[in-house]
């Protein structure tokens, strides 16, 4: 076993340097993998610009009803054609949203306490292997909390969905989550999404933070960044293009786009960045001109 007080911080991550083992896939760390995972991140991760708008309406599993989603099969038709990946419940999947749809799917496969508790850190593997197949998604989102009471069974869970989704090649999104006590710094960044990665996640969803394109860099497979809290549209627009310019794969904007005045135009302002390379400030333009 490793002698954590020998362990040096590293110091030079390279930041400069692309992704060494690409190969002629577009998803970092993914050269390896089979024709079935391939497939499913192809999905996930657009093959013409290696990036994904995510939109996670999974709240509900321990909040319930949320502002901005009270009616999901009102909102989620609106919304659909802007993102390339739907990351939601089974439930909300099967009830909400039409089977023709053409979304990638991140299915959320764990659950545990509801917002009534103050520890969210003890969740169980709520999905099997074999609905996630029936459900055609695309990955399984794990709630993964390094750091927290539950980090051990959290692990545990995210091992057995990583085992299971080998097995029947479907990728594993790792989620880093981030309690009350938990540091949002760029040492707990980058201790997290590698855990994650080195466990065998294929994508780990996490959080912008300073010196993010170290945490990039130390990590061998693309991260997905969660937009977080509300902010108003100026600046999560903001954030979205210093996750895309520090590194990231892509965003998942959630309550930035369901929670804004204009969640359609929200959303497309979010993809001009992502897939087309526009600047924050030509994006926000974009929004606002939109909504006039």
């Amino acid at each position: 076993m490793a002698d954590k007080d020998g362990i040096k911080v590293a110091k030079d991550y390279h930041v400069n340097e692309p992704f060494a083992n690409m190969g002629d896939f577009h998803v970092k760390g993914a050269n390896a993998l089979d024709w079935g995972m391939k497939k499913h991140l192809s999905r996930i991760f657009d093959p013409q610009t290696g990036k994904t708008v995510m939109f996670a309406f999974d709240h509900g599993y321990f909040m319930g009803s949320t502002s901005g989603l009270e009616r999901l099969d009102l909102v989620i038709p609106k919304l659909a054609p802007y993102v390339d990946v739907l990351m939601a419940t089974r439930g909300a999947l099967r009830t909400c949203v039409p089977a023709s749809f053409r979304n990638g799917i991140a299915l959320r496969v764990t659950s545990g306490s509801s917002m009534l508790n103050d520890d969210l850190s003890h969740e169980v593997v709520a999905v099997d292997i074999e609905d996630a197949i029936r459900m055609n998604a695309d990955c399984m989102a794990v709630q993964t909390f390094i750091g927290a009471d539950g980090q051990l069974s959290s692990i545990d869970n995210l091992s057995r969905v990583i085992n299971a989704g080998l097995k029947y090649s479907i990728p594993t999104l790792g989620v880093v989550a981030v309690g009350k006590e938990m540091e949002r710094t760029d040492r707990f960044f980058k201790l997290a999404t590698r855990i994650l990665a080195e466990m065998g996640c294929q994508i780990v969803k996490t959080y912008y933070c300073d010196n993010f394109e170290e945490v990039v860099a130390a990590c061998p497979v693309p991260l997905v960044i969660a937009g977080g809290k509300k902010l108003p549209e100026k600046e999560a627009l903001t954030l979205a293009y210093n996750v895309i310019r520090g590194g990231a794969a892509g965003v998942d904007m959630g309550r930035n786009i369901f929670q804004s005045p204009h969640p359609v135009e929200m959303a497309q302002a979010v993809r001009k960045i992502v897939h087309e390379g526009l600047t924050d400030k030509e994006a926000y333009e974009f929004y606002s001109e939109a909504t006039k």
